[in-house]
């Protein structure tokens, strides 16, 4: 049979090519960038002079630290009980306020849902902002105004946490399918119907995953704001550290870490279910199982159970006159479920509520003096930008840029072990996976103040701590992208007789290197705000100089120093942005 090759239709006369050029100019401006950021990771190792000689040096602290924390003092059980359950208390309450306060804002930036562009662009300015303010500086602000207590930690977590709800959730809108909504629109349906009826029922399951994913970073974060005096088990660590007590100290962080390990590991599950994995498809196995089960009962209980007896019976009642369609939702397993879920949900935010001791009038009080306050932090004092606030800000950027470079040489190869398509045997991807698992559990604070003790005070350990934390967000953002690949292209070079290593560097390595440039520079962007936030206990930059500030009431400071942290964080999210774009 002959074979006939089809040739490329030459482009047209007097077509020009020019609008590719300047696609190819950002291109390569993008990976001229890239190649900069890799250079200054490079050099900010060695000026930080992070080197296999200075850890080993470090070696003799190590071995003493653990003789000074051996053996742990965990505080009697009614007590550690009490510190969890306040945690928990304020990390629900801000976990639930982004939500609340995220919906609405994500609607008005959406595409398909917000009504002008203007807004649009007011909402999607809203979130950057509140991503760009670290949750350390709004508890700073917040326990000025509102004083001692669990309030400024809740309003702090819960503001800052609407930069990351807020968008997935507009992004999750847009990506909704429009037909339910356009239906309530036909019938007449006004704005606010269409977004209750034909969206938020859609939305649901992704708003209660993106909460559980926000409930586990805010557990972490709550541990920090402890050393601004939120209270919970994190306050009780930094007591524990200023007073040198390395026993009680280490003890309530591995409480920590056993705590974050649960919520990963119970908030990854329901995530799971509710979005559609295979877990979850055999979730909806079980289910179909049982609403098998359901329409046993129903038919024995002539339709009581659903309430769809009435209907056939009218319909035979009526000669086979076809009775009207059903028009609201029957009470099967899956709604009974979805209310008992929300009234549990309910159940614990007012039992958390009650736990935290948060008042109403106090609140109130506070925000009525929020004016006079606010007057304190301006006008900034810049008087030490020049001798004393740049040199430290440079030292939290070169922080952050030798923390995501050794992260990312350390998390790619981890990644690559724990894709399944990639590993060569399911025990390799297990093993790797624990260890990612194990790894994301620990805070970067409780590695920071590790490191502080066993390398002292300094950059070098709050490097240290944010190349490890890397390791384990990054690690699975690896393995996850190898995993999403598409295997059609994989068998067809195993077809062609490729071997494994073949097949990883043709199909699956090029398919997966955009996602690896988009997570190593999501990567870079938080590990600028955690530089800032590791300070606090000592890890180095520009985060010490803020909480000194704030100690001894210097508030034109500390004005100061969050406008220079926000300038720096929103160029490089600016940065990041065009990255992703001029190299998709």
């Amino acid at each position: 049979m002959p074979v006939r090759t089809l040739e490329r239709p030459a482009p047209a006369a007097g077509a020009s090519s020019g609008p590719r050029r300047p696609r190819r100019l950002e291109s390569a401006a993008a990976k001229a960038v890239l190649a900069a950021l890799v250079v200054a990771g490079i050099w900010s190792i060695s000026e930080l002079q992070i080197n296999v000689a200075s850890i080993v040096d470090s070696a003799g602290n190590a071995v003493d630290f653990v003789g000074r924390m051996l053996p742990l003092d965990f505080p009697p059980v009614a007590e550690l009980a009490g510190m969890i359950g306040e945690t928990l208390a304020i990390v629900l309450l801000a976990t639930v306020l982004s939500v609340a306060l995220s919906i609405p804002v994500a609607v008005v930036a959406a595409e398909s849902t917000g009504r002008t562009r203007a807004g649009r662009s007011a909402a999607r300015g809203f979130i950057v902002l509140m991503r760009a303010i670290p949750d350390l500086i709004l508890a700073i602000v917040f326990f000025r105004v509102f004083g001692l207590g669990a309030l400024p930690g809740v309003l702090a977590m819960g503001l800052h946490s609407i930069g990351m709800v807020g968008k997935l959730l507009a992004d999750a809108i847009e990506d909704l399918d429009p037909g339910p909504r356009a239906a309530v629109q036909a019938a007449g349906g006004g704005r606010v119907q269409q977004v209750v009826v034909g969206v938020l029922p859609q939305l649901l399951p992704q708003i209660i995953a993106t909460g559980l994913h926000r409930f586990d970073i805010n557990l972490r974060t709550s541990v920090l704001l402890g050393y601004v005096g939120v209270g919970g088990i994190g306050l009780a660590i930094a007591e524990s550290m200023r007073t040198l007590d390395y026993q009680r100290g280490m003890a309530l962080a591995l409480t920590v870490l056993v705590l974050c390990i649960l919520t990963e590991l119970v908030s990854g599950a329901f995530r799971r279910r509710l979005l559609g994995t295979p877990r979850g498809l055999e979730r909806r196995g079980r289910e179909q199982r049982g609403r098998t089960v359901v329409r046993w009962a129903d038919r024995v209980s002539g339709g009581w159970v659903t309430g769809g007896g009435r209907a056939g019976a009218a319909e035979a009642g009526a000669g086979g006159v076809s009775a009207p369609p059903r028009l609201s939702q029957p009470w099967d397993a899956d709604r009974v479920r979805r209310y008992l879920w929300g009234a549990v949900i309910v159940a614990l935010v007012f039992l958390a509520w009650h736990d935290a001791g948060i008042s109403v009038v106090g609140f109130l009080s506070g925000a009525a003096d929020l004016p006079s306050t606010a007057l304190m932090f301006f006008p900034p004092d810049l008087s030490a930008v020049g001798s004393t606030l740049w040199p430290e800000l440079l030292t939290t950027l070169q922080i952050a840029l030798a923390a995501t470079l050794l992260g990312a040489v350390l998390a790619v190869p981890i990644g690559m072990l724990a894709a399944r398509n990639v590993a060569p045997s399911p025990i390799v991807h297990g093993t790797f996976r624990v260890l990612i698992v194990l790894v994301r559990g620990v805070p970067e604070l409780i590695l920071a103040i590790v490191f502080v003790v066993v390398t002292g005070l300094g950059a070098v350990a709050g490097t240290l701590a944010l190349a490890i934390g890397a390791v384990g967000l990054l690690s699975k953002l690896v393995a996850d992208s190898l995993e999403e690949t598409d295997t059609a292209v994989q068998d067809a070079l195993r077809a062609n007789g490729a071997g494994r290593m073949q097949v990883f560097a043709a199909a699956t390595l090029r398919q997966a290197t955009p996602a690896f440039v988009a997570h190593v520079l999501y990567l870079l962007d938080t590990n600028v705000r955690a530089a800032t936030l590791l300070g606090v206990v000592g890890a180095g930059g520009i985060g010490y100089y803020l909480l000194n500030a704030s100690r001894i009431v210097d508030f034109a400071t500390v004005t100061t120093i969050v406008l220079m942290i926000l300038g720096v964080v929103l160029a490089i999210e600016g940065l990041a942005v065009w990255l992703r774009r001029a190299l998709r």
